[in-house]
């Protein structure tokens, strides 16, 4: 479900680039305060602290009840960076599949 999740929500970043009308984006932002939500969630349950808090932070930045005005040029930025972070993060493995 993780990676189901973290392809979505690149898809959805790496669309923000396109000229999109201004509802997309805040659907964006309501799906991407959901996402995160449950990734920080399963990470909290797989006890990965730093995923964990790096989801809640995209959470709250993303989140669509108080807006956050960075401007175009630098949300797309955030979208460019965070949509390849989380396509990475998939072929990482995480702390519980390493073997010891």
């Amino acid at each position: 479900m993780k990676i189901i999740i973290k392809i979505l929500l690149a898809v959805l970043f790496f669309l923000c680039l396109l000229g999109m009308p201004y509802g997309f984006f805040q659907l964006v932002r309501f799906i991407a305060l959901i996402g995160f939500a449950v990734l920080a969630y399963l990470a909290h349950n797989e006890e990965n602290n730093v995923e964990t808090i790096v989801c809640i932070v995209l959470a709250v930045l993303f989140q669509p009840l108080v807006k956050i005005a960075l401007g175009r040029e630098i949300w797309n930025i955030i979208d460019a960076i965070v949509g390849v972070i989380l396509i990475v993060s998939i072929f990482i493995p995480s702390k519980n599949n390493k073997k010891e």
